[in-house]
This record gives structure tokens, C-alpha cells and sequence, in this order.
């Protein structure tokens, strides 16, 4: 438990453990083990959203739950944001353009609960965005097996917290040669995500210049959180599910997963 009001800081804490041995031995150790907490993002002055995340880069994760949720439709309806962090958690608080809140507030009119998996709380299938704008043909990065290899060799070097904890993901931005340029964790993949598409919008990064390489499977609220920025192509390590094979298809979006260094599968070919 913290005595001091929570700040950013590493990501994790120590904790004192008990090492079990096969032979029955055991012995007295610390462990770092990567923080979750809650985080309540707020707009306007009205909380819309509380979620378990890594107390790491939250202002570029709201900036990011608040384009990839369409919650804004870009980064200059978004006018300011701070973060402040409590004994119990966090708080980011964010100042959007009136016809998005007004948007918001009529959303919300729709929900009753919200969770990180983005569907839960919807009343009706109507309600559901499925249905992602296309990707302008000239702007896809068609996968390939060298730049999959290359993110996927450099990705370990930009996974701090794994390394430290064993139990975080990470979202990553490539370049087009598969460049790992920059990486962000969380606990959450989605999180994680959010992270990565508010630190590139804050820094006015063009988001069809490169790809997103991630170390979980590829799951729908990946693919439409990449689809709606419109991000040419996804690359997971794991596996994907059918609701986001559908949705990258109907993006025009690229999605590989599986990505290894010696080869991927590739579920939006033809």
C-alpha cells in the first residue's frame, strides 16, 4: 500500500516474495511487479471512462483513448490535458472542442457501463462501429517478410517493463523498412496502444508512414483502434480473432500476425 500519493514513475513496484525450489528449498527474494491501477479519464469536467492501466505516459494514453475511441476525430479538438495522480489512482483531465463533448454527452446517453474490451455496456448490435472508413490504396504498407523480422528482432530492446516484470504489453511504431522508432507499455494491449497513437498525435507524427507492431494477439478493439486512425498495417505477435481479420479487410488494412523473425501470416491477402 502507498503512503504517498501515487506519481509516474517506473511502471512497477517491489515486492517482497517466496521462491519455491523442486527440491523443496525455498528462500526469501523481491520481484518487480508491473503496477495496474485505476485511471479515470475525464472530459469537460465529467468522468466518462475508469480503467486498469500502467501509471506510465497517461496523458498520451487519454489523448489516445480520445482519437481511437472517436471520441475526437483529431488531435486539435483536443485543447488541453493534465494528469494528476492520487493515493488510489489517477486522473486525467481533458479539454475537448464543444461539438465533440456535445457528441460525447450523447453517447454516453447510449451506455450504460464501459470496460476496456469496447463493446460492453452497448444496448444494441446498432450501436456497435464496425464499420470502418476505408484506407486509400496509395497509402497501405503491404507486410513483407523482412521488415516483420526486423520489428520483431528490435522489439525486445524497447520492452523495458517486460524485462523488469515479465507481464506487460507493448505497442510499437515502425517505420516502413520495420524500424522499431518507438514503444510503449501497459498492462492492458489496448492501453498500450492508446499510449502509442496519443504520444505520435501530440507529436503531429503522419500515422500512414509506418505500421503498429504489437506483442499480443490481434484482437477487435486493435483492429478498429488502428483501423479508425488509419494505420495501414498491423502486426501482432499472437494470434488474431475473426471480428479483427473482418474489420482489417473492410479497412483495407494489412494484418499479420503470428510475426516471427523467420516468417508471419498474413490474414488479408487477396
Amino acid at each position: 500500500m502507498r503512503e504517498q500519493p501515487m506519481g509516474e514513475g517506473d511502471g512497477f513496484i517491489q515486492c517482497a516474495v517466496t521462491r519455491h525450489q523442486e527440491d523443496g528449498g525455498q528462500r526469501a527474494d523481491a520481484d518487480r511487479v508491473a503496477e495496474e491501477t485505476p485511471v479515470a479519464l475525464v472530459f469537460n469536467g465529467i468522468s466518462h471512462a475508469v480503467m486498469m492501466a500502467t501509471p506510465c505516459d497517461l496523458e498520451a494514453l487519454a489523448v489516445g483513448f480520445a482519437l481511437t475511441e472517436g471520441i475526437v476525430a483529431r488531435r486539435g479538438e483536443i485543447f488541453d490535458v493534465e494528469a494528476e495522480f492520487f493515493a488510489s489512482g489517477a486522473e486525467v483531465r481533458l479539454e475537448i472542442a464543444q461539438p465533440a463533448f456535445l457528441g460525447l454527452k450523447e453517447r454516453r446517453r447510449s451506455l450504460e457501463g464501459r470496460s476496456g474490451c469496447g463493446v460492453c455496456g452497448i444496448e444494441s448490435l446498432a450501436l456497435l462501429d464496425l464499420a470502418p472508413t476505408p484506407i486509400a490504396a496509395a497509402r497501405r504498407i503491404i507486410a513483407r517478410a523482412d521488415i516483420i523480422a526486423r520489428a520483431a528482432r528490435e522489439l525486445p530492446e524497447h520492452q523495458r517493463l517486460m524485462r523488469a516484470t515479465g507481464g506487460v504489453h507493448a505497442a510499437a511504431w515502425c517505420g516502413p523498412d520495420g524500424a522499431v522508432l518507438r514503444a510503449f507499455e501497459d498492462v492492458g494491449r489496448h492501453n498500450a496502444m492508446d499510449k502509442l497513437i496519443g504520444h505520435l498525435a501530440l507529436q503531429g507524427a503522419a500515422l500512414d508512414e509506418g505500421f503498429v507492431f504489437m506483442s499480443s494477439r490481434a484482437s477487435y478493439e486493435l483492429a478498429r483502434k488502428a483501423a479508425r486512425m488509419g494505420i495501414p498495417l498491423l502486426a501482432t505477435i499472437s494470434a488474431p480473432t475473426s471480428l479483427a481479420v473482418d474489420i482489417a479487410r473492410q479497412a483495407g488494412m494489412s494484418l499479420a500476425s503470428f510475426c516471427r523473425k523467420n516468417g508471419f501470416v498474413e490474414y488479408t491477402a487477396g
